[in-house]
C-alpha cells in the first residue's frame, strides 16, 4: 500500500518561509512519478503549486515562481517545497501528490496558514 505523508505546515508571518516535506512508503518506483505539491483554499478548488516530473524538471504556478522551489530526493523517497516570502493568500492545505499514467496516490494534507 502506498502512502503519502506531508509535515512542515504551520502559521507563519506574511514575508515569512516554511518548508514541506513529503515522504512516500509502500511499493512504489519513486523515479518514474510525477511529484507534487497541490493546494486548496476554503470555498476554491484544489490548484497546482509545483511538480517535479521523471527528468527533474519542474513547473510552478505563476503566483508561487519565484518564491517556491520544489526538490526531490530519490534516496529518501521524498519531496520537499520551500516556500518563501509566504502572503496571506498562499493559506491553504497543501496535499502531496504522486502520479504515474493512471496512478494517482494523496497525502492527507498538511495546513499553512500565513497571518500576522
Amino acid at each position: 500500500q502506498v502512502q503519502l505523508v506531508e509535515s512542515g505546515g504551520g502559521l507563519v508571518q506574511p514575508g515569512g518561509s516554511l518548508r514541506l516535506s513529503c515522504t512516500v512508503s509502500g511499493s512504489i518506483f519513486f523515479l518514474l512519478h510525477t511529484m507534487g505539491w497541490y493546494r486548496q483554499a476554503p470555498g476554491k478548488q484544489r490548484e497546482l503549486v509545483a511538480v517535479v516530473v521523471v527528468d527533474g524538471s519542474t513547473n510552478y504556478a505563476d503566483s508561487v515562481k519565484g518564491r517556491f522551489a520544489i526538490s526531490r530526493d530519490a534516496a529518501k523517497k521524498s519531496i520537499n517545497l520551500q516556500m518563501n516570502n509566504l502572503t496571506p493568500e498562499d493559506t491553504a492545505v497543501y496535499y502531496c501528490n504522486a502520479q504515474r499514467n493512471a496512478l494517482n496516490y494523496w497525502g492527507q494534507g498538511t495546513q499553512v496558514t500565513v497571518s500576522s
